[in-house]
């Protein structure tokens, strides 16, 4: 019955993508990140869902009156440029075996988010495609939350399986991510049912991350806090209110927990922290011997005989020194041009939706950022989406400056400091 279900939500998708190519951009996130397929138990668990679902947004596309020019933005240069080099240390790889399909698959991953710059060409679209990637997941999160608090803490969380969100570790982050998107639908949208949704859906989300059980998602948990905290426009409300939730969490923990928790501050007594550390050791050596191609995707395989435990590390002893500055550079690139903006933005009352998107598109890359010390998902689809829509938000925020005689041209939404001395400028 669940295969059924599936298929015909899968029809209907195909239907409206044909009918709306850029609803097909927000399908494919809901086949991404909610991953329906995998609880059902038949034949549809290993049907190639996604591939088909991708076929028909490009075949839409084709049709498409409304679809946009690539936004010339340098982050979609500096991610062009990854690609091709991923191509070219493959071609070089220790382990080609493992290399070729690792890259059909990360490609795989990166061609349907170019149907994003594409496709969504309006602030409204944008939305949309926020509350659906925040929606897909989050439904994922509060169920494990709701799990969690009746089962008092007792057992690990975990994503959908045989996705890249199963594993606890991960599964905790992707969460930590998602906390921001939904704290950004709830000052955005308009509906009171949905805001009461959502301010129940955000402390389960809380919950579901503490019970991965996850050493390096409780210290990524800590950073994400202070991050919201900052960012919160109500920090005399916020700060109570978490220090009840942490204080009602924590008398919930089990012992076990608390154990597993403590050996953070004992590492050097963990053999599994031990083995990360020389890890990327041996990581960041091999780098230094092979500075311009490293050993190629899952270079592990050869090098260490384990995984990396850090994307930092991943990138740059699987592909050099090179993919790893254009990989850094789109995450803290991104997290400048964020800041930027909101800076830019906040002199103009009717620009204030920009601080909301801004200040929490940047709250959960900051997670991905501390998250990914621990762990190896440099090829996670979710944090190029997120910088595709950061790229849009610059854009759609800078057209709006323009139409609203905000700012003469887009050089003065880059710089400001140079509109200042010329008259009649608000800027």
């Amino acid at each position: 019955m669940r295969d059924i279900a599936v298929l015909a939500f899968l029809i209907g998708c195909i239907g409206v993508t044909l009918w709306r190519p850029w609803l097909g951009v927000l399908c494919l996130a809901v086949f991404s990140y909610l991953n329906p397929h995998t609880y059902a138990w038949g034949f549809i668990t290993t049907f190639p869902v996604y591939q088909i679902l991708v076929i028909f947004a490009f075949l839409a596309l084709l049709t498409a009156k409304d679809r946009q020019p690539i936004p010339k933005d340098w982050r979609i240069y500096a991610f062009y440029m990854l690609w091709f080099y991923f191509l070219l240390t493959t071609l070089n790889a220790l382990v080609p075996w493992a290399a070729w399909p690792k890259l059909i698959e990360v490609s795989k991953i990166y061609v349907p988010l170019i149907l994003t710059l594409l496709l969504i060409n309006t602030r409204e679209k944008l939305y949309y495609l926020i509350i659906t990637i925040a929606g897909s997941f989050g439904l994922v999160a509060v169920k494990g939350g709701i799990w969690a608090i009746m089962t008092g803490f007792n057992h690990r969380v975990y994503g959908p399986p045989g996705t890249q969100f199963y594993e606890n570790n991960a599964f905790a982050l992707a969460t930590m991510m998602t906390i921001p998107l939904l704290i950004l639908w709830r000052r955005e949208t308009r509906s009171r049912w949905v805001n009461y949704g959502l301010m129940a859906a955000i402390p389960l989300c809380f919950a579901s991350a503490l019970s991965s059980w996850s050493r390096g998602g409780l210290l990524t948990l800590g950073v994400l806090l202070v991050v919201l905290i900052w960012d919160s426009k109500r920090k005399y409300l916020v700060i109570p209110l978490m220090i009840i939730g942490i204080y009602l969490a924590l008398g919930q923990l089990p012992d076990e927990w608390f154990g597993r928790m403590h050996t953070i501050q004992t590492y050097e007594e963990d053999a599994s922290a031990m083995g990360r550390i020389e890890v990327w050791k041996d990581g960041f050596q091999y780098a230094l011997d092979h500075p311009w191609l490293g050993a190629g995707f899952d270079g592990w395989i050869h090098v260490t005989q384990r995984d990396w435990h850090s994307s930092y590390i991943e990138i740059m002893a699987e592909h050099g020194f090179v993919a790893f500055a254009l990989w850094f550079s789109l995450l803290v690139g991104t997290l400048i041009s964020l800041t930027r903006l909101n800076i830019i933005t906040r002199r103009f009352p009717e620009m204030a939706w920009v601080k909301n998107y801004t200040t929490m598109l940047r709250a959960s890359l900051i997670a991905y950022a501390a998250g990914t010390v621990f762990l190896g998902l440099s090829y996670w689809d979710i944090f190029y989406h997120l910088v595709f829509i950061s790229v849009l938000v610059k854009k759609f925020a800078q057209d709006e400056m323009a139409e609203r005689g905000l700012i003469k041209n887009m050089q003065q939404a880059q710089y400001p400091e140079n509109a200042m001395s010329q008259p009649g400028n608000r800027l």
